[in-house]
């Protein structure tokens, strides 16, 4: 297992892990895992079995607005809707 990039690494960096995303927006992995197979969280693989890369600002801003939505009481359907605009 590797060891975990500090947060410091993590702030500088381009891209980040779906591990990464849990520790920056205090998300449930299973939350991040879930948005990515939704599609409502774009991500880079090079190759198949290769570790998901999240870009980060994007992705924290978009974590953020799918939380807001949820607190308004939006359904998945509706805030597959309202990304997919």
């Amino acid at each position: 297992m590797s060891r975990q990039r500090s947060m410091e690494t993590i702030f500088a960096s381009e891209y980040v892990t779906i591990g990464e995303l849990v520790r920056l927006t205090q998300t449930r992995y299973s939350t991040l895992k879930f948005y990515t197979e939704e599609g409502f969280l774009p991500f880079k693989q090079e190759e198949q079995k290769l570790t998901r890369r999240y870009p980060r600002e994007e992705t924290i801003k978009r974590i953020a607005y799918i939380k807001s939505l949820r607190e308004e009481g939006r359904t998945i359907p509706e805030i597959r809707e309202i990304l997919n605009r």
